[in-house]
């Protein structure tokens, strides 16, 4: 049962009113008595948002890479809602808002709702209620949310099961060409992006990359992605021919905006190749269970 003013709030959200949606959203993070009643109400209007995640080491650029991103969607006239996680403050407890501070030329859009997260000590790079604050933007109607992980470089690879697409950040100059496949970072990629392609090397972290997900092809071991290898034709002299995502490599400067019009359209490429092939339905499923068993885990242990 919801009171009179949580329900104010979930039809201020439907209306895409952002302070309801703001104060929606502090209650699912404080996680008050009325949250998980209002996140009930507000998941049959779920579904429609496109989820990108945004991850990959620190250094990478990826606040300014999310920023240039949702600048080229306003463009496209999309609604963009940014989920950016952030370091907890050793001191408030609150979120170290650095990434806010990078998107502060979006402020004042009306079609861009920006909300930073303390990760609050949970591993995997999100916060413990990112996913409740994603449906949250879901249901306030936004066409896309993106979703940016704290950064922390090796573990970040929560994202890949809430997320219809991941993006991970790699950048030439860190002192590692592929620091990206650390931990499993590379095979959680659906699109492989190298930020900050004006610096020398790029051409070196494009191929150590492309090194490494051909080897992960040829071995088989693409499971996010759910496809299996199709052989070549051994009569023929030909490449091998694969039947799951293709991940792209593409090469952005951020701070110039160059790049990013071809990122929007690996992102619809592949949100069609999801529903075409079924695999969208297979996530959603999959998402959903570790979502309940996550749930009824914290339910046990807490209480």
């Amino acid at each position: 049962m919801t009171s009179d003013t949580t329900q104010a709030l979930i039809d201020g959200v439907l209306a895409g009113q952002r302070r309801s949606l703001a104060r929606l959203i502090t209650r699912v993070e404080n996680r008050t008595p009325d949250a998980a009643d209002a996140l009930a109400a507000l998941y049959p209007h779920t579904g429609r948002a496109n989820l990108v995640g945004i991850t990959g080491a620190p250094g990478t650029g990826k606040s300014t890479r999310v920023n240039a991103l949702a600048q080229t969607l306003r463009r496209q006239d999309h609604t963009v809602g940014i989920v950016a996680v952030d370091p907890t403050s050793p001191f408030s407890g609150g979120a170290v808002l650095g990434d806010r501070i990078r998107m502060s030329d979006l402020s004042g859009d009306p079609g861009v709702f920006i909300r930073s997260m303390a990760n609050r000590g949970s591993l995997g790079g999100l916060a413990a209620t990112t996913g409740d604050v994603v449906r949250v933007l879901d249901a306030g109607g936004f066409d896309y949310v993106l979703v940016e992980t704290v950064g922390a470089g090796q573990s970040e690879v929560d994202i890949a099961r809430m997320a219809t697409t991941t993006i991970v950040v790699d950048a030439p100059g860190l002192g590692d060409d592929v620091q990206a496949i650390k931990a499993g970072i590379l095979e959680i990629a659906d699109i492989l992006v190298v930020n900050k392609a004006d610096r020398p090397g790029v051409q070196n972290t494009v191929r150590a990359l492309r090194a490494m997900l051909e080897l992960g092809h040829r071995l088989r071991t693409a499971g996010h992605h759910g496809y299996q290898l199709v052989p070549p034709d051994e009569s023929a002299d030909n490449e091998p021919v694969y039947d799951f995502w293709q991940v792209p490599i593409l090469q952005t400067v951020a701070t110039e905006h160059t790049g990013l019009d071809a990122v929007v359209d690996a992102i619809a490429q592949h949100r069609e190749h999801l529903h075409e092939s079924g695999i969208m339905a297979e996530r959603t499923r999959q998402r959903v269970e570790a979502e309940l068993v996550a749930r009824l885990r914290e339910e046990l242990l807490f209480g």
